[in-house]
């Protein structure tokens, strides 16, 4: 009786959990499909494209320089320190030994005491030092009588300090301004296709070194007439002309050994050997900021 009961409630709950909780069939294609569609994840907004980096510009300049080629003019103040130490050694210093350089009575004796006399007094302002004998005297006369005879009373005079192309105003050559330091600057046109001055430069090539680039376009602007050493691989300075510019120019200093420059004309219409001073008043104002420490002040 008990056990007809139990299995009699066991039914009934089997069947009313059935009712409540009905089974469900095997998924079909539809169904899934529903059911992904409502579960998916809303399409992504379309992604804007990828900005290209921007693609700089190297060039490579060369700021060739000619070193000065004669001693600067001393000032007022180092002629009297020079002139001062120079009366201090001739007053000091042991007699020259005349005979043993020279053979007594000789022209050259006679030619040696003479300037010797002429140094004494331009040191001390005076006739010389008292240790002078009659025979330097009578060597004198004799080199003077034996130098009219022959001609050579030629006084030897150094070269003017002034050249020639300070006087014409030849900013092409070489030998003016002996003094300072030289620069070479070129007329040509920059990446605007603007006729400008500047420094001989150009472009840098896939897979070329710098310095590579810097002598090579040295020598296509200028020309292959030129003897020139690039003092360093690494270079001196770099240039942009404005910030919103790609374009670098990367400076290297060297030296003209020998030669002149020689431009070809299509790139580079003229050139000159300019001072500091000078190229400060033929360049752009952004440029001469970038180059201005490059340059000697002498």
């Amino acid at each position: 009786m008990f056990s007809r009961r139990a299995v009699a409630s066991c039914h009934v709950r089997r069947n009313a959990q059935r009712t409540r909780f009905p089974c469900r069939s095997l998924a079909t294609v539809t169904d899934s499909s529903s059911a992904s569609t409502s579960s998916a994840v809303p399409p992504l907004a379309p992604s804007k494209p990828k900005k290209e980096s921007p693609k700089y510009t190297l060039n490579a300049a060369v700021i060739l320089n000619r070193s000065p080629i004669i001693t600067r003019t001393p000032t007022a103040f180092e002629k009297s320190y020079h002139a001062y130490q120079s009366r201090i050694q001739r007053a000091l210093f042991n007699p020259f030994p005349n005979e043993f350089y020279f053979k007594p009575g000789s022209l050259l004796e006679g030619k040696f005491a003479a300037e010797e006399r002429e140094r004494e007094k331009e040191a001390f302002g005076g006739p010389g030092r008292s240790d002078s004998s009659d025979s330097d005297d009578a060597a004198i006369a004799a080199s003077k009588q034996v130098m009219e005879v022959l001609g050579e009373e030629e006084a030897v005079k150094p070269m003017p300090r002034v050249h020639e192309s300070d006087l014409k105003g030849d900013v092409k050559s070489l030998d003016r301004k002996g003094e300072r330091n030289l620069y070479l600057l070129v007329r040509g046109k920059n990446a605007a296709g603007k006729e400008i001055w500047r420094f001989p430069q150009g472009d840098v090539q896939a897979g070329e070194l710098l310095h590579d680039a810097a002598r090579r376009d040295l020598h296509a602007e200028c020309g292959s007439f030129m003897d020139t050493w690039v003092v360093s691989r690494n270079p001196i300075g770099v240039h942009q002309p404005s910030l919103s510019d790609e374009n670098y120019i990367f400076f290297y200093k060297a030296h003209i050994l020998a030669g002149q420059a020689r431009p070809d004309g299509k790139n580079v219409h003229d050139f000159a050997w300019l001072t500091k001073e000078e190229i400060r008043t033929r360049v752009d104002q952004s440029y001469w900021v970038s180059v201005e420490d490059m340059l000697s002040d002498f």
